[in-house]
């Protein structure tokens, strides 16, 4: 069972959060938070999430869990006003979430979780570099690498102390280079890894609305990205699996 009250801008971008790499999921609620855990269906990328009762300005839930179906719940944003309170229910054994807003009332059809990927079990890696810059400005260099290539290196250069995103194409390069002065906070071990630029740019346009995002990196592997939703009182996590270009 499920009651709550969230304004629009939460539920908006807590449901890009989630659009940005998956189309459906499952929605694990308790008497204190709403978490998702999910992956692209290739594999590729994961997203943790989890917004605390806080984040409401209302909210009654005992444990539980519910297939959501994202396209539609993004597809009630057309008559949602900024601020909109949006009223969610789910009654104890129903396959419907309940969505009111501004005299609209939304009825929508749970998916069947045994038909959703199961949720994936988080990584335990430790990644050796870590760097907080501005969400709008890495959003910034992901969409300028884009019209260079499709693919970008993210590295932690220590001997300079800058963190570094480069793209190069077949005729053209970009490089932009954060010196210890720009970014907010930083781990400065060295660290190198290729990613693709079309899940990040996805996840960008989510993360660029983020004061702060906190990069882990290492050689090779995966990066995750860490940023605040709900003003502190939800938290969202990105891992995306590199890129192996051969030798």
């Amino acid at each position: 069972m499920l009651k709550a009250t969230i304004s629009a801008d939460i539920f908006k971008d807590t449901v890009d959060a989630l659009s940005a790499l998956v189309t459906e999921c499952r929605l694990h609620f308790s008497e204190t938070e709403v978490w998702a855990r999910a992956v692209d269906t290739a594999n590729v990328a994961m997203i943790i999430l989890t917004l605390k009762k806080e984040a409401f300005s209302q909210y009654e839930a005992t444990t539980g869990e519910i297939g959501l179906d994202i396209a539609k719940l993004k597809n009630t944003y057309s008559m949602m006003g900024k601020a909109s309170d949006i009223r969610l229910e789910h009654p104890e054994g129903a396959n419907k979430i309940e969505v009111t807003f501004e005299g609209y009332h939304y009825s929508i059809t749970l998916l069947d979780s045994n038909t959703i990927k199961k949720d994936p079990n988080a990584p335990g890696i430790q990644l050796p570099g870590q760097v907080t810059i501005s969400g709008s400005e890495l959003y910034n260099v992901i969409k300028s690498a884009s019209i260079v290539s499709d693919k970008i290196w993210f590295a932690i250069e220590p001997e300079n102390k800058e963190f570094v995103l480069y793209a190069e194409g077949d005729s053209d390069n970009i490089r932009r280079a954060f010196s210890a002065g720009e970014v907010i906070a930083s781990n400065w071990e060295s660290a190198k890894s290729l990613f693709s630029i079309d899940y990040l740019k996805d996840m960008g346009k989510v993360m660029s609305h983020a004061e702060k995002v906190t990069i882990d990196l290492g050689v090779d592997h995966p990066v995750k990205f860490s940023f605040e939703i709900a003003g502190g009182n939800g938290q969202v996590e990105y891992l995306l699996a590199p890129r192996i270009e051969a030798d």
